[in-house]
């Protein structure tokens, strides 16, 4: 049986998102045709369609900042056309070639799911694909990468809800103030962020949320549960603002 999330994002949310893959998509498909022409469609990479979905739908993600996509697929696309040159077979080379990007991209802690689409698509992709050599790693693919990543910055910029890149936002006054309140009242409650990333490091595997997000979380439930309704912590007053201390 499917298990179902116990908590829904709202429409609103669902809109914002869909509307970012829209004009993500839009703007790699115009800007490759604007400079490549009619290999629009040969020199698009695939994996973006997967970026999309993580840059528009979780921007808060670690899978969806800045360094994993760039890292991520770069690094994929190097192991991609690596594998396609000095391996015969094709469905050898392909395997060990997103095997390979999953290894590198956990070692360089740059994991971005779609990564391993670009690295299958270097070998898979063709002769078109094929014939671009080490070129594949410049066009499509970082051209690509840098297109969808602003986009995505500026898209997300104007929602303060959606803090995209991470290293940018820092925590308001009022809000680093509102969970130190509700740290001095409620001690033996509040989890130090040592803990939590000691409780992240025993689960022994990937976990798609920064450890910044978790002490929110955590804040907003402790909130809701052990104060008064007229006190309780909401989402908008631990929102964050960009650059500010």
């Amino acid at each position: 049986m499917v298990r179902k999330l116990a908590y829904s994002v709202s429409e609103r949310e669902h809109w914002i998102s869909a509307a970012g893959g829209l004009i993500g998509i839009l703007a790699v498909l115009w800007v490759s045709h604007a400079l490549l022409g009619d290999h629009v469609g040969a020199l698009t990479v695939a994996s973006m369609g997967a970026s999309a979905v993580l840059l528009f739908a979780a921007p808060h993600g670690a899978l969806s900042q800045p360094w994993p996509v760039v890292g991520g697929h770069l690094i994929s696309a190097v192991v991609g056309v690596t594998c396609a040159q000095w391996i015969s077979e094709p469905m050898l080379a392909a395997s060990v070639a997103v095997a390979a990007s999953i290894g590198l991209m956990y070692w360089l802690r740059c994991l971005h799911p779609p990564g391993g689409a670009t690295a299958l698509f270097a070998v898979m992709g063709g002769a078109p694909i094929l014939s671009l050599g080490y070129g594949y790693l410049f066009v499509p693919v970082l051209l690509n990468v840098v297109v969808l990543l602003i986009v995505a910055v500026l898209f997300n910029y104007p929602f303060a809800w959606r803090r995209y890149p991470q290293a940018w936002w820092r925590e308001t006054v009022e809000a680093k103030a509102q969970l130190e309140a509700l740290a001095s009242g409620e001690t033996e409650r509040m989890i130090p962020h040592s803990d939590l990333v000691y409780a992240l490091s025993q689960l022994d595997t990937f976990i798609d949320v920064s450890e910044d997000d978790l002490q929110r979380i955590y804040a907003l439930a402790l909130g809701h549960a052990h104060a008064p309704a007229s006190g309780a912590l909401d989402a908008e007053s631990l929102q964050v603002q960009p650059g500010r201390a």
